[in-house]
């Protein structure tokens, strides 16, 4: 009876609908703003088609043909070297570096793709226990190189980039007034010869005489900048069937610049000379202590495998003619790995609304802080949350990173995730902080408009690079004789990436699948300098 009165009674009220979820600060719909995001995200991980994947290839071939040279001819590189190849260049934050020296290049306008390369000068290796480095004299984070961890080949290698600290120079960095970070944009190639200011003369492989004996960042990106100069030309003199050669060859600080252009893209490549290092250092053994969001997702092995020093000093009057500052690109590239999908949407739309926000003045903040305030936020908050299906997820998330960025900005306050001890931020002088502090305030008011802006510009990027690879296609067919818009270039076609052998042709396939199959992964290439038409990569830890 209780079973059929309930058939035929009543129903009870409709479970209402769900409000829409609106931000406090702005009044912006959460669910629009995740559609804006989302947007965002499908623009700039474009389809990585055929085309685009051979001229990647060839831009690939001809880095690597040149650094292929700088091995035979100057042979200071390790001849079995190992390279870091991470996907966006110096000022996209994939590196702690300082800001105000990296120049200004703008995707869609001077690029179409960007990476960072880092070059291995010298390689050094644990022998299973921490790494002490010599941090006595600097900032945390940064460290000078002893020579005492070289051994007799190496030095005489690299006698010219090492300096005595006795010895001394006229300015204390070991250069003229003026030399660092010009950000000069000349494209030549680097001159003079001899022995650079400051370096040593002879030098001893007993321990006793390699005190006071340091390995000179400065020196050392003096160097890679001419010989780089050197091998473009080189190349430019002799150039190979199906291989680009730059358009543009700039040094910004510590790095060097080139600009391919290979077929109908633009791609940049930022070079930057380390000191590769594998094992872990004994001043961050602390990190390995704590929990962290990638425990159980990768082992302790991939986390630590290595890390670097760059050669990029302190920006509290820092010597930059002794510091180097310490890098865990190796390890970074592995946490993304772990970091929640919508996270990762939130992050990369937080770095295109900053990166317009950044550019002028620069005040001595990068993209790289937010990276860490990523790394900090997956380990402070549970993987549920960061990984939610709800539609608002990523909005969510993005305006955490930004409220985030914003509370460290005013307290001027950002620990390294690796090193908690260095505060990153710590350089910023209260006018600075304060003018940061107000363009994120004014951005975090209305987020969706900056949205919008960043959205146009994404698009404004895709359709120059349909209209130069239109233009091309017109052009190719015009020359075939009578072929159509997507006739391939004749063989003999210089930059066209269709000027590639069938080999090659495969490759690049191959390099597609890998791209598509393993995003966000660790790719490193391995150079024989005596074969560099055989290319070797790791992806992770497997090898192709």
């Amino acid at each position: 009876m209780e079973t059929l009165m309930s058939a035929v009674g009543p129903r009870g009220p409709a479970p209402a609908k769900r409000a829409a979820e609106v931000d406090f600060r702005s009044g912006t719909a959460l669910e629009q703003l995740s559609a804006q995001v989302l947007e965002l995200v499908q623009l700039e991980q474009c389809e990585f088609g055929d085309q685009t994947a051979l001229e990647v290839h060839t831009a690939k071939d001809f880095i690597f043909n040149m650094l292929g040279l700088v091995q035979k001819v100057d042979q200071r590189l390790p001849v079995s070297n190992e390279y870091l190849l991470l996907s966006g260049g110096a000022r996209e934050g994939v590196l702690d570096l300082n800001p105000e020296e990296l120049g200004d290049y703008a995707k869609g306008v001077d690029f179409d793709l960007d990476f960072t390369l880092l070059v291995p000068a010298i390689k050094l290796h644990d022998r299973n226990q921490p790494i002490t480095l010599d941090m006595r004299q600097s900032a945390p984070c940064h460290s000078w190189l002893s020579l005492r961890l070289c051994d007799p080949a190496m030095l005489a290698r690299w006698r010219t980039c090492c300096e005595d600290e006795a010895q001394g120079s006229p300015n204390g960095d070991g250069r003229e007034n003026g030399d660092i970070g010009n950000g000069g944009h000349d494209g030549g190639v680097g001159g003079g010869g001899g022995v650079p200011r400051g370096a040593l003369q002879s030098l001893q492989s007993s321990p006793q005489s390699l005190d006071g004996c340091y390995f000179s960042p400065t020196l050392v990106t003096d160097w890679f900048w001419e010989v780089v100069g050197v091998a473009v030309e080189e190349l430019k003199r002799n150039p190979q069937r199906g291989i680009p050669v730059p358009d543009r060859v700039e040094r910004n600080g510590p790095v060097t610049t080139l600009v391919l252009t290979a077929g109908t893209s633009r791609v940049l490549y930022d070079l930057l000379p380390v000191v590769s290092f594998r094992g872990w250092p004994a001043v961050a053994q602390g990190w390995l202590t704590t929990n962290h969001f990638w425990d159980g997702k990768i082992t302790e092995e991939e986390a630590i495998s290595g890390f670097y020093l760059l050669p990029c000093c302190s920006p509290r009057g820092g010597r930059p003619d002794r510091e180097w500052r310490l890098a865990f690109s190796r390890s970074e590239v592995q946490l993304k790995k772990c970091v929640p999908y919508p996270a990762a949407q939130a992050f990369q739309a937080a770095k295109a609304v900053l990166s317009r926000l950044l550019s002028r003045p620069r005040t001595g903040l990068s993209l790289y802080h937010l990276r860490a305030l990523l790394f900090w936020a997956c380990d402070r908050l549970p993987a549920a949350y960061l990984g939610c299906p709800d539609r608002e997820t990523p909005a969510r998330l993005l305006l955490g990173l930004l409220d985030d960025l914003a509370h460290c900005i005013l307290g001027k306050n950002c620990p390294n995730y690796f090193l908690p001890q260095c505060n990153m931020l710590e350089h910023l002088t209260d006018g600075a902080a304060l003018l940061a502090a107000r363009k994120l305030a004014h951005l975090r008011s209305d987020p969706a408009e900056h949205l919008r802006a960043a959205l146009e510009q994404a698009r404004q990027a895709s359709r120059l690079k349909k209209e130069a690879a239109g233009m091309a296609g017109a052009a190719n067919g015009h020359g075939g004789g009578g072929g159509g818009a997507g006739t391939c270039q004749s063989p003999g076609s210089p930059g066209g990436a269709a000027g590639l052998s069938p080999q090659d042709d495969r490759l690049a396939q191959r390099l597609q699948q890998l791209v598509t199959e393993n995003p966000g992964k660790s790719i490193s290439v391995f150079l024989n300098p005596d074969d560099v038409t055989r290319p070797h990569f790791r992806i992770d830890d497997k090898f192709f």
